[in-house]
């Protein structure tokens, strides 16, 4: 009789045992989901400051000290290139370089001065390394390096203002960014229009640094594939709006004047 009750008692033992585990299973991804949802509200509440425009986040601050940085050493970069002249496609790029940042520059000093955030006045280590590089170069070598450069530092900031534009919730910031966007797809758009751009090696650069299987139709066969339908409103809608790009390879600049 012990026997018996003791494998009864054991037999209990592992059944409720086996019950708090499978819960505990079920309930873990939930906990877990929902710490890190609330961690990262809560580091976004942490790192934001109040203003009369919206809150502050830190991702607002560090952009405020990147559309700084990129003034400062792409307008060097810019005049070096105008000076140098190896082409007048790299001319005209240069151009818009200086251009496009010295008004961007009044724009970001004139938030930052508003919102009391402090910015650098030297470019970073790395973005003097590349100073470096260009002046040390010549010919059709410096003309490379001068596309590659400032097309990839334009690549990766290009997604930093997007993510500022949809996020942010100060008034302030949101409209630097619709400027940023701007310049920057002005900038990317003359670097292309070079001709010295290197799209393979940037492609397997992202690729390299991307851990996300890819996605998307298959690989086209022989075959064309069928023409879809248009897309466009049902029944008689006449809009009285224009779509909003400029003619292909133009970005259209014009903005109201920055305010200080």
């Amino acid at each position: 009789m012990r026997i018996r009750h003791m494998g009864r008692v054991n037999g209990t033992a592992l059944i409720i045992a086996a019950l708090v585990v499978t819960v505990g299973a079920l309930a873990f991804p939930v906990w877990s989901y929902a710490d890190r949802s609330g961690t990262g509200e809560a580091n976004l509440n942490a790192g934001s400051v109040a203003t009369r425009w919206g809150p502050l986040s830190a991702t607002d601050r560090d952009f405020l000290v990147r559309v700084r940085l990129a003034g400062l050493w792409e307008i060097p970069a810019g005049q070096q290139a105008v000076e140098r002249a190896p082409s007048k496609a790299i001319k005209d790029a240069g151009d818009h370089l200086i251009v496009g940042h010295a008004d961007l520059d009044e724009r970001v000093r004139g938030v930052a001065s508003q919102l009391g955030v402090e910015l650098p006045n030297q470019p970073n280590a790395q973005q003097q390394g590349w100073l470096r590089e260009l002046t040390e170069a010549d010919g059709e070598t410096y003309q490379r390096k001068f596309a590659n450069l400032l097309r990839v530092a334009h690549g990766k900031v290009f997604a930093l203002v997007a993510q500022v534009r949809d996020t942010t919730r100060n008034t302030l910031v949101r409209q630097l960014a619709t400027d940023a966007n701007q310049t920057v797809l002005d900038h990317i758009t003359m670097l292309e229009n070079t001709g010295f751009v290197d799209y393979d090696s940037i492609a397997n650069g992202a690729a390299g640094n991307s851990t996300a299987s890819p996605t998307g139709p298959p690989p086209p066969g022989g075959d064309a594939p069928p023409q879809p339908d248009p897309a466009g409103p049902t029944g008689d809608v006449s809009g009285t709006s224009r779509p909003s790009p400029a003619p292909p390879g133009t970005v259209n600049t014009d903005r109201p004047e920055p305010q200080m």
